[in-house]
């Protein structure tokens, strides 16, 4: 048998879920296919999943399809649950993009397509709900042509569409427009293949096409489209075919080097950690010691605060749709392991004493490490307010285990004022979070009013130093650094112009983790992006004991001293360097009634979107442009009234944009070394 791990992947409301449903129910492992309607699938598990008819959660689910054993992964459709379907992507083999016939192309398809070819991840593409009233064929494949790639195949016709009785006729080797199509797409991409085409179109085998098909679908050149209806049941048989024949099987070696990756943590009934990992190679079974970590954090010492070495207590895999209890867990295969407490998403594991591969076999390199920023990161907060004081503890605790499940909600500390915001990616998913707490948890809470999340990045140059032992530094260490932009999306690189050698190693790497830390929080508050911080001076005082051999920590500079000196000369580059505040912009596409445009413009206005030309089609108006994400939620509000409920928004994060005017300022979580008194009282205060 071999294993495919296949991620299910759509617009909300395409029929996700439903597909998901109608696969298990054809492989005979459910007897009666799930509603999502009724709350009765199989991957959405969750109460809340059940009540709101969505999914929140990624779930694994296995079935067979003849000698595959394909374990699929269902991932939210819903934008504001991005961060479960970008921690899928890294463990995929393959993936099956969803439709819908009515809809067709939509915001969140366009995203997630984008994503998959840049990942190369081989998808097919499904068109679902052929059976709906308003269903479409021809205009549809033109959609996904001209909206996600050129590369599709279209493998069969669809009859009665928009009736129950629709149905789909696959094509063969007796098509001859099909398979001139195919031998046409296939040459772009083989050589030898557009020979025997331009020598004789005739004399290629329908074989050989098909066989030129699956590997240019492996290789993520192709994309087979295929139209059913999930619900029917129409044009599934073909889809299981295709994934069956056209998407490659996982690879990698059983006895070679443990290496895998953690796509999702959840906890058990008792609490206990429970950590989804894709195997890339090597097996681990119950009572293995495993170490883990992140690429460029694992140590041994523990600096990180974690135990990098645990024991595995439990193993499952996924067999017949359930997780099972199970001896091990090999390469390629999807297992649960218990017993790792400090695991987070993104770890990647390998045993303890033996060299890791970086890159295994059968780790697709070029896809990074699973939650590394393959979507925009959240551009809204909001401050998660107790209903009563006393409840901070345990809602401490509760967001913390939340956390886990979703690094991405970006826990914010407040120690000043006691408070804790989370990021957020809409405001559904704060509905969610305050459900998930008062369900789970048992903690009731209500949200200030969600804000924008800006960033900084420098305008210029900046540098700055302090010596050891000279005034005005209270600390014993030298430190200098300086600040340069950097080109967008680099983030924050730390680089020496001191020799390695100069002062003990821990002390470079005090200077770099406060570097890290601090750059969280700008001259205005807001998180410092895309730049460089190089270390330009470096000065210790090698540790001091008294005749009796006593250490003297007063003449002797700690790790400490570096922490404390390092936000201050930091901060002082930075002011110098100065910072320009950026606020993100969505992208959005209006699909409203030609009368409706004109009382729209000045709304967009008043809103700062900015609205390109916009597109005639007969009685309606497709119009795009951009509009700070602060603004989507309030053009949704307006869309109905002004549309007469006919309005259609579709908007996603597109970049970021200078502040010009009054910049907003972000409260500061810490004790603010831009203000040098303040820090150094509250410094002197905990030494």
């Amino acid at each position: 048998m071999h294993t495919l791990n296949l991620g299910i992947l759509a617009h909300v409301d395409a029929g996700k879920t439903s597909l998901t449903e109608r696969l298990l129910h054809t492989a005979g492992v459910t007897e009666e296919i799930g509603s999502v309607d009724d709350g009765s699938t199989r991957t959405d598990s969750l109460a809340l999943e059940r009540q709101r008819g969505i999914t929140i959660k990624s779930a694994v689910v296995s079935f067979a399809l003849d000698d595959v054993t394909v374990n699929l992964i269902d991932t939210p459709g819903h934008p504001d649950f991005i961060a479960e379907v970008e921690r899928v992507l890294s463990v995929l083999d393959g993936a099956v993009l969803v439709i819908s016939a009515v809809e067709g192309v939509q915001a969140q398809t366009r995203v997630l397509m984008r994503t998959l070819q840049r990942l190369r991840i081989p998808t097919l593409i499904f068109v679902n709900k052929i059976d709906r009233s308003g269903a479409r064929y021809e205009s549809v494949l033109r959609s996904i042509s001209e909206k996600l790639t050129p590369a599709i195949v279209p493998m069969g016709s669809v009859s009665a569409p928009g009736s129950r009785s629709a149905g789909t006729v696959p094509y063969g080797a007796s098509d001859t427009g099909f398979t001139t199509r195919l031998a046409e797409l296939l040459a772009d991409h083989d050589d030898a293949l557009l020979t025997a085409y331009v020598e004789d179109e005739t004399a290629l085998s329908y074989d050989r096409l098909r066989d030129a098909l699956a590997e240019q679908t492996k290789r993520a050149l192709a994309h087979p489209v295929y139209f059913g209806s999930a619900i029917t049941g129409a044009g599934t048989e073909a889809l299981g075919a295709g994934i069956r024949e056209l998407l490659p099987a996982a690879e990698g070696k059983a006895d070679a080097p443990v290496s895998g990756t953690v796509f999702k943590v959840e906890r058990g009934p008792g609490g206990q950690k429970l950590a989804y990992v894709r195997m890339f190679s090597g097996t681990v079974r119950p009572r293995d010691l495993l170490r883990f970590g992140r690429a460029g954090e694992r140590n041994t010492s523990g600096d990180d605060g974690r135990d990098d070495a645990e024991k595995v207590t439990a193993v499952s895999v996924f067999h017949q749709g359930a997780a099972t209890r199970s001896e091990s867990v090999s390469a390629g295969q999807i297992g649960r392991l218990s017993g790792l407490r400090d695991i987070r998403i993104g770890d990647t594991i390998s045993t303890p004493g033996v060299p890791e591969v970086p890159d295994a076999p059968g780790a697709p390199a070029a896809r990074g490490k699973a939650g590394r920023g393959h979507f925009a990161p959240p551009t809204l907060e909001t401050v998660v307010i107790p209903a009563r004081p006393s409840g901070r503890g345990r809602l401490h605790a509760a967001l913390t285990q939340l956390a886990e499940q979703d690094p991405l909600i970006n826990l914010r500390h407040d120690g000043i004022r006691q408070e804790v915001s989370v990021s957020l990616y809409g405001e559904v998913q704060k509905e969610v979070i305050q459900a998930t707490l008062a369900d789970e948890f048992g903690v009731d809470v209500t949200f200030r009013e969600t804000t924008t999340i800006c960033l900084e990045r420098p305008v210029g140059t900046g540098a700055a130093y302090e010596i050891i032992d000279k005034e005005p530094n209270p600390f014993l260490a030298t430190v200098g650094l300086r600040i340069d932009p950097a080109p967008v999306g680099t983030g924050v690189e730390f680089r020496l112009e001191v020799e390695l050698g100069s002062m003990p190693f821990a002390f470079f790497k005090a200077v770099e983790e406060t570097v890290r830390e601090t750059m969280h929080q700008g001259i205005h508050g807001w998180e410092v992006a895309d730049c460089t911080v190089t270390m330009t001076h470096s000065g210790y005082w090698p540790r001091q004991s008294h005749a009796h051999g006593t250490f003297d920590k007063s003449m002797s500079s700690t790790a400490g001293d570096f922490r404390n000196l390092t936000r201050l000369v930091l901060m002082d580059a930075l002011r110098l360097a100065g910072t320009q505040v950026y606020e993100p912009m969505h992208r959005f596409r209006l699909d409203l009634p030609a009368d409706a445009f004109g009382p729209l413009l000045p709304v967009l206005a008043r809103l700062r979107a900015v609205p390109g030309t916009p597109e005639v089609r007969g009685s309606s108006y497709a119009l795009e442009g951009a509009i700070p994400a602060a603004r989507v939620h309030e053009l949704e509000q307006h869309l109905p009234s002004l549309t007469r409920g006919e309005g259609v928004l579709e908007s996603a994060f597109d970049h970021h944009q200078p502040i010009h005017g009054t910049v907003p300022d972000r409260p500061r979580t810490d004790h603010n070394p831009l203000n040098r008194k303040e820090y150094l009282l509250h410094v002197n205060r905990r030494v």
